[in-house]
C-alpha cells in the first residue's frame, strides 16, 4: 500500500517569485523565508515535488536542457538551504506552440491531472494523503480531481472559482502561509489563521468567514 504523502508545489509564483517565461537559472528567484517549512515539512515525512506548466519550451523560448539547468541549479540552491526536493515533473505543451509535436492539447498541462499521477506513481505517492500548493486556479483544479487538499496563493491575480473543482480548501496570503497552514492542519505546527480571503471574494462576507463548508 502507498502511505507516503507529499506536498507539491507550483514552481512560478508559488516557489520562486513569477516572472514571464523565465530562461535562465537566475531567473527563477526563491522567496526568502520559505526554506525553513519546506525542511520542516521534509522532517514531518512529505515528499516535496514541484509541479509545473513549461510552455515555453513549445512556444520555442527556451529548450529542454535549458529547463533543466534551471532545475538542476534552483535543486541546488534549496539543497544549500537543507531542503531536497524531490522530483521536478514538467508539462512542455500548449496547442499554440510553435514546434509541431509540442502543439497539443495534452493530458499533463494543468489543469489536467498528468503530471500529479505521473509523480505519484514515479515516487510511490497517496495523493489522497497530499497537498497542491499554487497560485492559479489551474493548479487547485488539478490538485483537487487527483484528491489533494489544495491551498491558493493569492497574488491577486485570481477572480472567485465558479466550481466545486477550482475551489481551494483553503487560501493563503503567501507561499510562507500556505506552508504554515498544511503543518497547522496535519497537526505538525502551531495553530494558524485558515480563514483567509482575498477581498475581492467577500462581497457579502465579512473576512472570517469561509468560502465554503469543505472539510480538510
Amino acid at each position: 500500500m502507498t502511505t507516503t504523502p507529499a506536498v507539491f508545489l507550483d514552481r512560478d509564483g508559488t516557489l520562486v517569485e513569477p516572472r514571464h517565461y523565465p530562461t535562465r537559472p537566475e531567473d527563477l528567484i526563491l522567496y526568502p523565508t520559505i526554506a525553513p517549512h519546506l525542511q520542516q515539512l521534509r522532517q514531518d515525512g512529505f515528499r516535496l515535488v514541484v509541479i509545473t506548466n513549461q510552455s515555453g519550451i513549445a512556444r520555442g523560448l527556451f529548450s529542454e536542457d535549458d529547463l533543466t539547468r534551471m532545475h538542476d541549479d534552483l535543486r541546488l540552491r534549496l539543497r544549500r538551504l537543507g531542503v531536497e526536493i524531490d522530483g521536478f515533473f514538467h508539462c512542455p505543451h500548449h496547442p499554440e506552440g510553435v514546434i509541431p509535436e509540442l502543439a497539443i492539447a495534452c493530458y499533463c498541462r494543468k489543469p489536467e491531472p498528468g503530471l500529479l499521477l505521473a509523480a505519484a506513481t514515479a515516487l510511490d505517492l497517496d495523493l489522497t494523503r497530499s497537498w497542491f500548493i499554487g497560485d492559479i486556479l489551474n493548479d487547485v483544479e488539478a490538485g483537487n480531481r487527483t484528491g489533494c487538499r489544495t491551498v491558493l496563493v493569492d497574488l491577486g491575480t485570481e477572480s472567485p472559482p465558479e466550481s466545486p473543482s477550482r475551489t481551494p480548501h483553503y487560501v493563503a496570503r503567501d507561499t510562507e502561509h500556505a506552508l504554515r497552514i498544511v503543518r497547522a492542519v496535519e497537526r505538525r505546527g502551531p495553530a494558524v489563521d485558515t480563514s483567509y480571503l482575498p477581498s475581492s471574494w467577500l462581497p457579502n462576507q465579512t473576512a472570517g468567514e469561509r468560502l465554503v463548508g469543505r472539510s480538510a
